[in-house]
């Protein structure tokens, strides 16, 4: 049976990336960052990759990480989702880092996890796991191609390639890279272009980038639960502080029992986002049906949460200056990268040889 709960170094852990967080990444600062081109914040990643450890928690000690597990990086992604950071966690820590380790590639992780290099897999951030299609060829060591929608595209040293016969490290400055409108202006996307660019192969075969999107997806799970408890304690803050007609609006029976359903939720997105963490750091057999349970579930949770913490905040929820409106476009992002919760679905029934409908 799978403990999901947190143990002393999971909470130790969750209040020093909390405190990080507040103190460099508050909300009104990640606003203000979403007005530039780039929003995403250097300074923040390498005070949390390099210095704090966290992207190298999932590294062995061998290889210049931490040596702890996907559990605890789980728990970084938690309050990286609750503070709508605008870091290449996922996509670096996690799904790169997971691809490389699969590969059994040292040098480059080493790099990943001391927090030096940003590595992105260079797949559409809406790929589900499984086996990417092929979108490059390869020559005499050098790709052509495109790859459009990558996560963290603009912000990666190393982008790493599917093809059709493994996993392959381009350096980022040989590729075309041009940014795309994102819904979610914390974490842009981009288009990147090959032509004729050197390259390196990592892996052989589709094991790697397999490993980089299920472990991508478990703990997309985990940002999920995160933006959800984010928006429930900003909302039930707010209910306790907004008066009409001479009483906080949280005293309303309506508003509580749609908090409540919310609560309720956010308990079930935890326990399985918990238990798709879990059985990515075991190594366990029923991954694939964790993430598929996971994402259906979480997907749908961050953004009904995102939802009624707009529309309880009333007039300020829907403004631009207030901060409802970016948990509500990470969560609509969320639910669509690395899988619809329809894809999730689909792949659930035939995991467990569901039959059609």
């Amino acid at each position: 049976m799978t403990d999901l709960l947190y143990g002393e170094i999971e909470s130790d852990l969750r209040g020093g990336v909390r405190d990080l967080l507040a103190g460099k990444a508050p909300w009104t600062g990640v606003l203000a960052g979403v007005e530039k081109d780039d929003p995403f914040d250097a300074d923040l990643w390498h005070a949390l990759a390099g210095r704090f450890g966290a992207a190298g928690l999932a590294v062995p000690e061998e290889l210049g990480g931490a040596g702890a597990s996907w559990r605890e990086a789980a728990v970084v992604a938690e309050e990286i989702g609750r503070a709508v950071a605008p870091v290449p966690f996922l996509t670096s820590a996690v799904m790169a880092t997971a691809a490389l380790l699969a590969a059994g590639e040292s040098d480059l992780v080493g790099d990943l996890a001391e927090g030096e290099r940003i590595a992105v897999l260079a797949v559409p951030f809406g790929t589900p796991p499984g086996e990417p299609p092929a979108r490059v060829r390869v020559a005499g060591g050098a790709l052509t191609g495109e790859v459009p929608g990558v996560a963290d595209g603009l912000a990666a040293d190393v982008l790493l390639v599917p093809a059709a016969d493994g996993l392959y490290a381009v350096d980022a400055a040989d590729a075309g890279r041009a940014p795309v409108t994102s819904l979610d202006m914390t974490r842009r996307l981009a288009d990147t272009a090959f032509d004729g660019a050197p390259a390196r192969r990592v892996a052989d075969g589709p094991g790697a980038v397999r490993a980089g999107l299920l472990t991508g997806a478990a703990l997309l799970a985990s940002e999920q639960l995160g933006i959800a408890e984010g928006c429930l304690d900003a909302t039930v803050a707010h209910v306790k502080t907004r008066y009409q007609f001479g009483r906080p609006i949280g005293s309303y029976q309506a508003l509580k029992h749609r908090l409540a359903d919310l609560w309720t939720a956010i308990t079930q997105a935890r326990a399985v986002a918990r238990h798709a963490a879990a059985c990515a750091a075991a190594g366990d057999p029923d991954l694939e049906i964790a993430v598929a349970v996971a994402q259906a579930h979480c997907s749908a949770v961050a953004v009904k949460a995102a939802e009624e913490c707009v529309q309880m905040h009333g007039g300020i929820g829907f403004t631009w200056e207030h901060s409802a409106h970016l948990y509500l476009k990470r969560a609509k992002s969320a639910a669509i990268a690395l899988g619809t919760p329809d894809r999730h679905r689909a792949a659930l029934a035939a995991l467990v040889d569901l039959p059609p409908a």
